[in-house]
């Protein structure tokens, strides 16, 4: 990975591992019981991206998750138990990796400060937010069907945003996150193949775009592997994101939806001609998103796939 995406990466995932809401909890919430939980996670993190370029997407698309069911509780790290199947075995998680990192990072914090740094503030990247959160108790896979899925027209993406106080702006900003992204045809293939009875193919995709999608995932493609990054500089987390979308080579239904409509049309196209106005509204909007259903009660878990 090059440097400037190493770095890049860093700054972006040192944090969402350590976010929580505001309040009573702060920024320094650690200092005294665990100096170290930082810089731990932060260590962590970053050697498990220089040998796996996936492992920001990944963190980015589990944190969003875990967020948008029961808040930010680390209730997707859960494992499933007998009688009770969890979110990380629900349709919309079953593709999610790289759990590993943050069991990692655990145990290396439990060894430095046992019983102190819940699951919930290990992991992601990073930006200085309050933190302190507990971990919920509670995993649900059929909780997964609250996630949005690729499919939803923009109306139904602001109303599922707005139903966990995030407005317009933080929907388009987050969205961002799939610079770092890649999709399985599975997800976006209806728009490639049998769209419309006047269109095979989606027509608000670019032509060149949609023909190119349509070879790499041809009706009869029965591999699981198969599929396009969101961005075609995938590994460098910038805005790139934006301007495809303005070009019409957006993946998702959900993505070039946003541009054909008049509430985020303006901020597409802010983001595309601005990368640093992107960048600080993917933070402000990323500490709103680490703020969603915060637990004021709950456990510090000593392992983050089991409750204690």
């Amino acid at each position: 990975m090059a440097a400037q995406s190493t770095k890049t990466l860093f700054l972006i995932l040192l944090s969402i591992a350590i976010m929580r809401a505001q309040g009573a909890l702060n920024v320094h919430y650690y200092d005294q019981s665990c100096p170290q939980a930082e810089y731990i996670v932060a260590k962590t993190v970053l050697n498990a991206s220089i040998y796996d370029p996936k492992v920001p997407p990944r963190l980015l698309r589990m944190f969003f998750h875990d967020c948008f069911i029961r808040g930010c509780d680390a209730s997707i790290l859960l494992d499933s138990t007998p009688g009770n199947k969890a979110e990380k075995d629900g349709p919309p998680n079953i593709s999610i990796r790289s759990f590993y990192v943050i069991d990692d990072a655990k145990a290396k914090l439990e060894k430095a400060c046992p019983q102190t740094v819940s699951c919930a503030d290990t992991g992601g990247p990073y930006w200085k937010v309050p933190k302190g959160r507990k971990d919920g108790r509670v995993s649900k896979a059929s909780d997964t069907t609250n996630l949005p899925p690729p499919t939803l027209n923009t109306t139904q993406l602001i109303q599922s945003f707005a139903n966990r106080g995030l407005n317009i702006k933080d929907l388009v900003a987050l969205s961002g996150a799939h610079t770092l992204g890649f999709s399985h045809c599975s997800s976006f293939v209806a728009r490639i193949h049998n769209f419309s009875k006047l269109h095979d193919i989606d027509p608000s995709i670019n032509a060149e775009f949609g023909s190119m999608l349509k070879k790499k995932c041809p009706r009869s493609n029965r591999s699981g592997d198969a599929g396009q990054f969101l961005d075609s500089t995938s590994s460098k987390f910038d805005n790139n994101y934006y301007k495809q979308i303005v070009a019409g080579k957006g993946v998702f239904t959900t993505d070039q939806g946003m541009y054909h409509d008049q509430r985020t049309r303006s901020i597409i196209q802010a983001f595309a001609k601005d990368q640093s106005l992107f960048f600080r509204e993917f933070v402000a909007s990323m500490i709103k998103l680490g703020n969603v259903g915060v637990k004021e009660v709950g456990e510090v878990r000593l392992n983050c796939k089991r409750i204690n």
